[in-house]
């Protein structure tokens, strides 16, 4: 097994990235750090580090449990990550599922009559 691998791939190995090329997107877009660094894609990572993905509005943290440059399968994959997010970040993201029902879809129009009563007695108005 290798001492070290490159960031890019071992993301997109450990299905975090559906590919590698996104892996590489990310990483040039600054989204991928690592140390509060942002990384370039080809920066060599090792056993114990935690890396930062910012995945908009959440930014997921992730903690290397060893080294893969092989796509594997998602119940192998859990052996080479750990979701080190903190609950505060996650919760950012049932916030957002909460208050997605809020939002119209766009060309929906007005809302009729009876969403404007649900409207105005969910805020008091």
């Amino acid at each position: 097994m290798a001492e070290s691998t490159r960031i890019d791939k071992w993301l997109w190995a450990v299905r975090l990235f559906k590919t590698r090329s996104q892996a590489t997107e990310a990483c040039k877009k600054g989204k991928v750090i690592i140390g509060n660094i942002p990384v370039k894609a080809s920066r060599e990572i090792h056993t114990g580090e935690v890396i930062k993905i910012r995945k908009s509005p959440v930014t997921y943290s992730f903690k290397v449990l060893a080294l893969a440059e092989k796509r594997m399968s998602a119940k192998l994959a859990v052996e080479f990550v750990e979701n080190i997010t903190p609950p505060e970040e996650l919760e950012i993201l049932n916030m957002q599922k909460q208050m997605n029902w809020l939002t119209r879809d766009k060309g929906a129009g007005r809302p009729t009559k009876k969403e404007r009563r649900k409207l105005d007695d969910f805020f008091d108005l």
